[in-house]
């Protein structure tokens, strides 16, 4: 007992460290609805940090989605949250919902950029019109039906800027006797399999059931995007280039090239740098851990856990992937 005692008086008589396993964290992270990709987000990050610091615990917020996290974090309700790139551009220009522009969010991680925006058009109408691109519906003005997601998702704005990028507005599209259709992903494949919309424009991944069930239904092709639409949109929404595999659908044998909504794990300036350093150790020490909660996640990589690029990243988590070797 007295050597114990000992040892715990230089302790607090000397600073010395205790063992980074006793570190301990108790944090909360914003995603979105309940169920989806995000809560598996969350509790990969949690697995992460329980396996590198034993004890924490990362409880995962559901609220409405990225553009609500930002405001969260930008209030201070929330330490961590989730977010798209193409959200925090808008947040960065201070575009809609935003009333101003938001500079002080921050990135710790990024988690995952393979969610592309989508086309879908049913091969009776793209025949029909002689629609073999996206940019042709901007020169042949055709009487499409369009779905797009829901108002209020980032898709619906990303697809709306995407019409915008080659000269298309809603008003455009209804004029030509066409029209625009907010809805999910699941309602837009019954519409489109009941023949009430021609063209489903959305961000999901690649071979995602919706679209696995669309196109196995109704003889459909998917409709490439020129290189500079998809440098305006990237420019514009920070979203990337993606390439979708040939084969990906049903009768689609090219490679069909698109932009590209990712998600990162995002904070703000006000975070610690030791919180951050640490939440970054963790994600690249323990990356199986979020590889593991959802086949679309086997594609991280250390790599893509530093190419987020619409915002700075947190000098804490800066520091850990330059001692790591991921950043210079």
């Amino acid at each position: 007992m007295k050597k114990i005692a000992a040892v715990l008086l230089a302790i607090l008589l000397h600073g010395i460290a205790l063992p980074a396993s006793a570190q301990t964290y108790e944090l909360v992270v914003a995603g979105a609805s309940p169920g989806g990709l995000w809560s598996n987000l969350g509790i990969g990050i949690d697995r992460a940090m329980k396996a590198s610091y034993p004890g924490s615990v990362m409880t995962y917020q559901t609220s409405g989605g990225g553009l609500a996290n930002i405001g969260l974090l930008e209030g201070g309700k929330v330490p961590l949250g989730i977010a798209h790139n193409a959200e925090l551009k808008l947040a960065l220009a201070g575009d809609k919902p935003f009333s101003h522009p938001i500079k002080n969010m921050r990135a710790i991680a990024y988690l995952y950029n393979w969610a592309p925006m989508q086309l879908i058009m049913t091969k009776a109408f793209a025949d029909q019109h002689g629609i073999r691109t996206f940019e042709d519906i901007a020169g042949k003005k055709p009487p499409v039906r369009v779905a797009v997601n829901r108002r209020g998702n980032i898709a619906a704005t990303v697809a709306e800027r995407m019409f915008a990028a080659i000269g298309v507005t809603p008003a455009d599209i209804k004029k030509w006797g066409g029209d625009v259709i907010y809805a999910a992903s699941q309602e837009q494949t019954t519409l489109y399999k009941d023949g009430r919309v021609d063209l489903i424009f959305n961000s999901l991944f690649v071979k995602q059931g919706s679209l696995i069930d669309a196109t196995e239904s109704v003889q459909s092709v998917v409709l490439p995007v020129s290189d500079a639409t998809i440098a305006k949109i990237n420019a514009d929404m920070g979203t990337q280039k993606f390439v979708i595999p040939a084969n990906a659908y049903k009768g689609q044998t090219d490679a069909v090239p698109t932009a590209t909504v990712g998600a990162g794990l995002i904070t703000t300036d006000k975070l610690d740098d030791k919180t951050a350093y640490d939440l970054a150790k963790a994600l690249h020490q323990n990356i199986a851990q979020m590889q593991g909660v959802h086949k679309a996640m086997q594609a991280l990589t250390p790599e893509l856990l530093v190419a987020f690029d619409v915002i700075p990243y947190h000098p804490g988590a800066v520091r850990y992937y330059k001692e790591a070797g991921l950043m210079k």
